[in-house]
């Protein structure tokens, strides 16, 4: 309350001593702090968790993959109940761009993933328990044949090797499903 009174005080002053336009560039930099403080209350999308993260935010459902794609991440998002479906896109920014939606899709499709124990993030968090790096790229595998469910996840450790673990999607238990290999990619 005293801020206020502060402010307008100040305020009132720099319009007495400087007129229209000394008002004006003090409101100008008050904008930019204000500017400057939403501009740093935006999460980054630096890695998949928080790429993750910002889909959720984003469209409210369950991570079926994420996969980053130079510097941005697409994520495909499953609605909670499951009829709808996101494509996404997650810049380095934290700004989520929505490349397509679906409204209409089969909710059955996607019984076994909504219902898994293990969701995308925990899938994540297991893979580099196991193998420390950077994740970077988790998906929902459904066997259509009836077989175990799983999420397959690739991380890529400091030095360039990439990792495959397969994450079960009842236990959370992680099986390498590859070995590691250079990638040759830059990004």
């Amino acid at each position: 309350m005293k801020r206020n009174a502060y402010v307008s005080a100040a305020a009132s002053v720099v319009l007495c001593v400087g007129g229209p336009a000394a008002a004006a560039t003090a409101a100008s930099a008050d904008t930019a702090r204000t500017v400057t403080a939403a501009a740093a209350a935006v999460p980054t999308a630096e890695t998949a968790e928080e790429a993750s993260a910002a889909a959720l935010k984003h469209y409210p459902g369950v991570v079926e993959s994420l996969d980053k794609d130079g510097t941005v991440w697409n994520v495909d998002v499953i609605s909670k109940d499951g009829k709808g479906h996101a494509e996404l896109e997650v810049a380095a920014d934290g700004t989520v761009t929505e490349l397509n939606r679906d409204t209409d899709e089969n909710a059955t499709e996607h019984k076994d993933l909504l219902a898994a124990e293990v969701n995308a993030e925990q899938a994540m968090k297991a893979a580099l328990a196991a193998h420390p790096g950077q994740v970077w790229s988790v998906s929902w595998q459904d066997d259509e044949d009836g077989g175990a469910h799983s999420w397959d996840v690739e991380v890529r450790s400091s030095d360039g090797k990439i990792w495959n673990a397969r994450v079960d999607h009842a236990t959370g238990k992680v099986t390498p499903s590859g070995s590691d290999s250079d990638d040759g990619d830059d990004n």
